[in-house]
């Protein structure tokens, strides 16, 4: 059984603090405890989940399982009800995972649907970022797979209808070994079709090849361990071999690359100095400005752009604005990884938001793990993204990532409280939340390709047990939860409502107050984070406590350098009430704060 769910307000002294009121005071940008940025409404509430595996109500879990013994979430799982329930969370934003047709290893041949070997192919389902047609969406989320793309289309009018947006997958840089769309538009040319096979790169072809040599299988991989996969000898028929996904130019990439697909080839000789084709535009960004307006036809809001630092930036900053003549407003989020180039991929790429996953969730995560220390905070906001916080989207678990309840995490569901607040309180960026976190997934077993690595397999067909509990057979009431379940999303359900609807979190400026505080008796910097987000009409002061067994009863002091930021004066008292946890107003802020415990104070004058 998991401990009981520590959010609640801690105890207060009954001291009054006197604190000034409200004036409008210009904010100064020499201190060190803020920056200049002017914040920016950025702040989307995405709610991530996995297609494939949100509505499958399946439980048996059967390694290698087939589609047929595991089950398999569908379009038409995601239901009104599945809606009303994302959005009560305070979500703005659904990103579906793995819509795109990618290779697998379900034989789909008599829908017209050719089929894969399974030596090119991660997992029995197959991994959704090898895509195989960017002009389909994948049979295995489809009731009638003939219908597939209309049971989409009506999931995105369904997901519009109860006032949330659509965001999906673009996957850039690689496609599956065996791509050939089958479903596309007439009079488009497929990927491909009209590349100088005998050069290895000319700046018009769309992919790399290796003339003269074959693919060769990695040695030693096993499709589906003990089981034999589909047309499964070891060998796959590619000559001249092309480029791997991950920048591998041999004809025999490693078990460790990214061998189920290859590399697309944007106008960048690698293998000579990495020499540029830019101009005349070439053939490749053309095609996939083509799959992107499709896509944008179809309604949808916008794309998480994979491994999209693989992409020359040129590229986007070509490709996002002639996306947006044809739906303006249509956003782009790129999947980010180069602190040093996220400059260059916001203001010459032309993206909307980055992942800050090296930045903030690395160091979250090692505070979650009591290895780290809040001073990793104040490097993210002073030095990594500082003059564009306001375009890092920001999370602690996405489909990539270890899942926080899992033994190679956190174990504990409840040392995301702090964090996550941290996360979506932090700047005016947007905030994620992964399907399965506000239950504490734990990701337990070994699915198949998927070993028991704290990840709930993309590659695999599964179950999500504690996802299938809140799921209900179809019902999302979370009837089958655990009262300390209950407790976890009802947390994260009230901060990320408090997230979409407070104007200090939406485009307050930030002040941290660690350096007014460190030097306090109970005020344990390593553990203890507090800082301001305020506009002219809120002002909110955040605390957490990261520590997983003390308790602190801090003194909190905001210096006058904080109050003159915040345009506050010393004519009035002034109140605390916890937004965050509820509970009447206090006078004080000699708190008690509670091991894993986050607050949300609006100050107000008494």
């Amino acid at each position: 059984m998991r401990k009981p769910l520590l959010i609640a307000a801690g105890t207060f002294a009954l001291a009054s603090i006197l604190l000034p009121a409200p004036s409008a005071v210009a904010q100064t940008t020499t201190d060190p405890n803020t920056t200049a940025e002017a914040p920016q409404d950025n702040k989307l509430v995405i709610y991530q989940l996995m297609t494939r595996l949100f509505g499958n109500k399946v439980a048996l879990n059967k390694p290698y399982g087939t589609i047929t013994e595991n089950g398999c979430g569908k379009f038409n799982d995601i239901t009104d009800k599945a809606l009303d329930e994302i959005k009560k969370l305070g979500v703005s934003h659904v990103w579906y995972t793995g819509v795109i047709e990618h290779a697998t290893m379900t034989d789909y041949t008599a829908a017209g649907i050719p089929a894969d070997d399974a030596d090119v192919v991660k997992g029995r389902a197959g991994s959704p970022y090898a895509i195989k047609d960017y002009y389909d969406v994948a049979p295995d989320l489809a009731v009638v797979v003939k219908n597939r793309m209309p049971e989409y289309e009506a999931l995105i009018k369904r997901t519009h209808d109860k006032g949330l947006k659509v965001l999906m997958d673009f996957i850039p840089n690689h496609v599956a070994r065996s791509y050939k769309s089958d479903a596309k538009p007439a009079g488009v040319v497929d990927l491909g079709a009209m590349d100088d096979q005998t050069k290895s790169f000319a700046p018009n072809n769309n992919f790399y090849y290796l003339p003269g040599k074959s693919f060769v299988v990695p040695a030693g991989y096993n499709p589906l361990g003990p089981l034999k996969g589909a047309r499964e000898d070891g060998k796959y028929l590619e000559t001249p071999a092309k480029a791997t996904g991950n920048d591998v130019f041999s004809e025999a990439p490693s078990i460790n690359d990214w061998f189920e697909t290859v590399k697309l080839n944007y106008g960048v000789d690698y293998q000579n100095g990495r020499k540029t084709y830019f101009a005349p535009v070439p053939d490749t960004w053309k095609k996939m400005r083509d799959i992107l307006v499709f896509w944008a036809g179809k309604n949808v809001d916008g794309f998480r752009c994979d491994m999209a630092e693989m992409v020359p930036f040129e590229f986007w900053a070509y490709v996002i604005p002639e996306v947006k003549k044809v739906k303006p407003g249509i956003v782009f989020i790129a999947e980010a990884y180069n602190p040093k180039e996220y400059n260059a991929y916001l203001t010459k790429g032309k993206f909307d938001y980055l992942y800050d996953k090296v930045g903030l969730y690395d160091n979250l995560r090692k505070l979650m793990r009591q290895e780290g220390t809040t001073e990793d905070i104040t490097k993210i906001w002073k030095e990594e993204s500082n003059g564009f916080s306001s375009k890092m989207l920001r999370f602690l678990e996405n489909h990539d990532e270890q899942r926080i309840a899992s033994k190679d995490f956190a174990t504990d569901p409840r040392r995301a409280i702090p964090a996550m607040t941290v996360t979506a309180t932090l700047a005016s960026g947007p905030v994620m939340l992964y399907f399965g976190q506000e239950v504490g997934e734990p990701a337990r077993g070994a699915e198949g390709f998927s070993s028991e690595d704290g990840r709930t397999t993309i590659f695999d067909y599964w179950g999500v047990p504690e996802h299938q509990k809140w799921m209900n057979q179809g019902k999302f009431d979370g009837a089958k939860l655990s009262p300390e379940q209950k407790d976890l999303r009802d947390f994260y359900s009230r901060l990320l409502n408090l997230t979409s609807k407070s104007e200090a979190i939406r485009k307050g400026r930030f002040y941290e107050l660690q350096d007014a505080n460190n030097l306090g008796k109970e005020y344990n910097q390593r553990h203890l984070y507090a800082y301001l987000r305020h506009t002219p009409t809120q002002q909110l002061l955040v605390v957490v406590n990261f520590s997983a067994d003390k308790t602190y009863r801090p003194v909190i002091n905001i210096p006058a350098d904080a109050l003159k930021a915040m345009g506050l004066s010393d004519k009035k008292f002034y109140t605390y009430t916890d937004l965050l946890n509820g509970g009447a107003a206090l006078n004080t802020l000699n708190l008690t704060l509670a091991p894993l415990s986050a607050h949300v104070f609006e100050i107000k004058p008494r």
